[in-house]
Formats: C-alpha cells, sequence, structure tokens
C-alpha cells in the first residue's frame, strides 16, 4: 500500500491499476490506523458517480464471465476466487450482493463460513475450505475464509500458539498451489472504522426489520477490537504474497467499496483475458444442413 501519502497521490493518476493502489506489498505490516476507512484513494469521487460507474462495469464483467466458462468447455483451468474479510458490519455480505449482481449467478460459487461444525473440526482446518473452491470456469467468492483460522483463532486463543503460528505457512503454500492450478485469488480486506461500526450496529437495533442481522456477541467482540486490528495487521503482513496478494479496501461508504471490488475482479479478469474457445465441428458443413432443413 506505502501508506496514505501513495493512497492520496493515485487521486491524481486517472486510468491507474487499482491492484497496484491498495495491494498490501509482500513483506509489510500495514498500520490499519493509518488508513482511512471512509477514504477515496481512486475512482469516483461521490456517491452518484461511483454508483454509475458500477453499473457500467456490469456489462464488462458479465462479458468476461461469459468468456472465462466459455474456455473452461475446452480444458481451460483458470477460475477467480474472491476472499472476503473484515470486521462485523464492514459489508461481507453486502459486497457479494451487490457483486454478484453484476454477474451471471449460475456461474458463481459462493461459500459464507460459519464457525466450524464438529465434523469440520475433525479435520485439518483447510479441508472444508478445499471442498468449497471454484471449478474451472467459475467465479467463487468467500464470505469469510480459512483467515478465520489466524483471526479469531489468535484472538480467543483457539489454539496454541505454535500450532497457530505454522499456519501462515499452510495457508501460503495452500494459496501457491490454488495460483499453480489456474486459480487468481483476489483477497479483499474490507476496513472499517471503529466509529462507523458502532452506527452500523446501532442502526440494526433501530430497525427491527434488522433486529435478525444482530448478535449480542458483536459487543464482545467489539470490545476485542485492538486485538483484531493487530490480528490482522499480522495476517496482512505474513501472507500478501506474489501468488495471493491482499488488498485494502476502505468499507465505510458501500458505494465505494462496491466499486473498488469491482473494479479489482474487473482488472483481474482483464488480466485473464479468456477467449471464446474456436469450433471443434465444421460450421459450415453444420450451416448447410441446417439451411437444408426446411
Amino acid at each position: 500500500m506505502g501508506g496514505k501519502d501513495k493512497a492520496d497521490k493515485g487521486k491524481d493518476q486517472p486510468g491507474q491499476d487499482l491492484r497496484d493502489l491498495l495491494r498490501i506489498p509482500v513483506g509489510e505490516r500495514p498500520t490499519l490506523a493509518a488508513h482511512a476507512a471512509d477514504g477515496i484513494p481512486a475512482g469516483p469521487k461521490d456517491k452518484a458517480a461511483g454508483l454509475a460507474e458500477t453499473a457500467r462495469m456490469g456489462e464488462r464483467l458479465a462479458d468476461l464471465q461469459e468468456r472465462l466458462y466459455a474456455a473452461s468447455t475446452a480444458g481451460d483451468r483458470r477460475r477467480v476466487l474472491l476472499v472476503l474479510q473484515g470486521m462485523d458490519t464492514s459489508g461481507k455480505g453486502g459486497t457479494v450482493k451487490h457483486v454478484i449482481g453484476l454477474f451471471n449467478p449460475s456461474g458463481c460459487r459462493i461459500r459464507a463460513f460459519k464457525a466450524p461444525t464438529p465434523e469440520e473440526l475433525s479435520h485439518p482446518f483447510l479441508w472444508r475450505i478445499t471442498k468449497a473452491l471454484p471449478q474451472p470456469g467459475e467465479i467463487g467468492i468467500f464470505d469469510r475464509s480459512h483467515y478465520e483460522d489466524v483471526l479469531i483463532a489468535r484472538v480467543r486463543a483457539l489454539v496454541p500458539r505454535p500450532e497457530l503460528e505454522e499456519r501462515y505457512g499452510e495457508i501460503n503454500r495452500f494459496e501457491a498451489s490454488l495460483a499453480a492450478d489456474g486459480v487468481t485469488v483476489v483477497k479483499v480486506f474490507l476496513h472499517i472504522g471503529y466509529e462507523q461500526q458502532r452506527r452500523r450496529l446501532l442502526a440494526r437495533l433501530d430497525n427491527p426489520e434488522k433486529y435478525w442481522k444482530f448478535n449480542a456477541g458483536d459487543i464482545e467482540e467489539r470490545a476485542l477490537w485492538p486485538a483484531y486490528q493487530e490480528a490482522y495487521e499480522i495476517a496482512l503482513e505474513r501472507c500478501s504474497t506474489a501468488d495471493a496478494p491482499w488488498y485494502l479496501v476502505p468499507a465505510d461508504r458501500k458505494w465505494y467499496r462496491n466499486w473498488a471490488v469491482s473494479r479489482l475482479l474487473l482488472e483481474h479478469l482483464r488480466a485473464l483475458d479468456p477467449q471464446y474457445p474456436p469450433a471443434d465441428f465444421d460450421v459450415e458443413e453444420c450451416r448447410r444442413r441446417l439451411v437444408g432443413d426446411r
């Protein structure tokens, strides 16, 4: 990321690759408090422009998704995995809703990871992740992920510290193996501010239709905010790699969050540049048969 100065400089660089601007550099530990959760480091400057630009991206994203899926029918193993992590109310579910709205849902594989079940706990922590991976041609979206096993596990001391320390390396090796198998891993940390989280939690209490989204345990987790911020900083430092870098997206402004995640996906899909496969049959012969079938 290079800190706030670099983010601010990006505002004056139209057309700059958002991946370069929001990427956490390999080996760099970010100080989350130094990154404005309500910032607009690049792109549209207000909500109206952001909503309009996000809508315009829809057609391009849908076209690239179709090409990715079509290429898989000819043996192309490439696919995309979007990993969303962030504190409670950072908008993981909202991002999934808005991003999927830009794609054909039939080509997406979505998984929201909750607390592991007894069966999942009986296996290595990456077991349930492996079972949920997208197939060739698909776009997978994880609402939370294997990173819970170095985040809440660290804050709540759910596993012995030596085992926890080993998990960072396991995650890096796992993600490197995914990249080698044609998976483009797009890891996004949705960075929400402490006060913005308070406002969103209170908004749920103010609206009876949102009670179902409120969990009293969120208040206890909020009390551990500094510990979670440290756990995220460590994970971002140790697991932002060349194969699977982390991207830090300011998430206080929902419209900006949705635009940024959509833009990151667009840039990755453009880089893949999937192509429709050529016909494996005689096109003209089939045309003659159909024309003559009257």
